[in-house]
């Protein structure tokens, strides 16, 4: 950055820059404890509200993290989960009765905390998606993924409630397979995915029901299932723990 536009920064962006730096040059590491606010205050000469200022911008980034009594660490970013986004959706694996949850997890498969299971009304674009006719209900299943003691991911799938009603999908426990090998079962097996990913800072629910730490974003998927025929027969709103998922995709080149 030019001299004469640091110079112009206010005090606290340019610790924050200089923060940055020492971060990224490996001075501080993942998991080191940075300077103190009074380490900041004696080396820049200003007040403490400056140095906690500095802080906020590094964890508004993501940079850091605050530990109570302990002082604020260099975020580490440790892979939880690597989520094959398209083998885990083959046939091979919710067809034979086994997860897809579970391949994400390598033979740890997440515990599945079922928040319920009930017929409502889905957003409109869902419920367009869905074809729903106007008033027409859906099946809403809400679920809470925990890895290792950890919640990383929190699951809504919306389903025609008419279509799935009295089978499986519209009970707790859905089966060997899951909801798409009861769709199979039904003569709606889905034959397609398409799956929009995209990031976010999360709202206070979300944070607090996957237990994150402030500066944390989250990643957003929405997945559509559809038939051979190309109708959609489910709509699945994800809301993914950023810094435990890695997304991988491996594909012929077309």
């Amino acid at each position: 950055m030019p001299k004469d536009v640091a110079g112009r920064q206010p005090k606290y962006q340019r610790i924050a820059a200089a923060l940055k730096d020492a971060i990224a040059s490996g001075e501080y590491g993942p998991g080191d404890r940075l300077p103190g606010e009074s380490d900041l205050m004696s080396q820049y000469g200003v007040a403490r509200m400056t140095a906690r200022q500095a802080f906020g911008v590094l964890q508004a980034e993501g940079l850091t993290e605050a530990r109570k009594g302990a002082g604020v660490f260099v975020r580490e970013f440790k892979v939880v989960i690597r989520r094959r986004g398209i083998q885990r959706l083959a046939v091979e694996v919710w067809g034979a009765g086994g997860s897809i949850w579970g391949v994400d997890g390598k033979g740890r498969d997440p515990v599945v905390e079922f928040l319920g299971v009930d017929e409502g009304e889905a957003p409109g674009r869902i419920a367009s998606a869905l074809g729903l006719a106007a008033n027409a209900p859906a099946c809403i299943r809400r679920r809470r993924f925990t890895l290792d003691g950890k919640p990383v991911l929190l699951a809504t799938s919306y389903l025609d409630a008419a279509l799935v009603a009295g089978s499986p999908i519209a009970e707790p426990d859905s089966g060997p397979g899951g909801i798409y090998a009861r769709l199979a079962e039904l003569g709606h097996k889905p034959a397609r995915f398409r799956e929009e990913i995209r990031s976010r800072m999360p709202g206070p629910d979300e944070a607090e029901r996957l237990a994150l730490t402030a500066g944390t974003p989250v990643v957003l998927i929405c997945r559509t299932a559809l038939t051979a025929d190309a109708r959609v027969v489910e709509v699945n709103e994800m809301v993914l723990d950023a810094s435990a998922y890695v997304l991988e995709y491996e594909f012929d080149a077309p």
